[in-house]
């Protein structure tokens, strides 16, 4: 069965990305495997993106028999998997501003109003800083200067 659209400028050979919510709904209502694979990967490239946010909010009030579930599965498993490679990425910066600094892991953790254990945690990725403790970690990791051993 071939995939048509009414009353749209779009068409079903066309770029998902370029496509309205209203051939989005089309698509999952009365479209094949082949245009729900279009529409997962362009979700894996955007997961956050407009064609993930019209899937979103196709399947909102429209839920196509057997498509509906694997296209909620692609939307959740796309943006864990890229929120997992974010904190991954914050974790490797932070590593990085700590070897920047020159500081010892408990100097650095010191100098930013944390533990070591704490800053464990964020170099692993068990946790993720916010915003204003990276923006002072980079500041440490920029102005600090390992501090002079004790004259005795």
């Amino acid at each position: 069965m071939t995939l048509a659209f009414r009353n749209l400028k779009a068409r079903p050979d066309d770029p998902v990305e370029r496509w309205p919510l209203e051939a989005i709904q089309t698509a999952l209502e009365r479209g094949s495997l082949e245009h729900w694979r279009r529409l997962a990967a362009a979700i894996a490239a955007e997961p956050w993106g407009p064609v993930a946010r019209r899937v979103e909010e196709v399947l909102r009030y429209s839920r196509p028999y057997g498509v509906s579930e694997a296209m909620e599965r692609a939307l959740t498993g796309t943006r864990e998997r890229a929120e997992a490679a974010e904190r991954h990425e914050v974790a490797a910066a932070v590593a990085e501003l700590v070897r920047e600094s020159g500081l010892s892991r408990s100097e650095f953790a010191s100098c930013i109003g944390t533990s070591a254990s704490r800053l464990s945690t964020y170099e692993t990725g068990r946790v993720t800083p916010s915003a204003a403790l990276l923006v002072r970690m980079q500041r440490v990791a920029e102005g600090a200067q390992v501090p002079p051993e004790n004259e005795t």
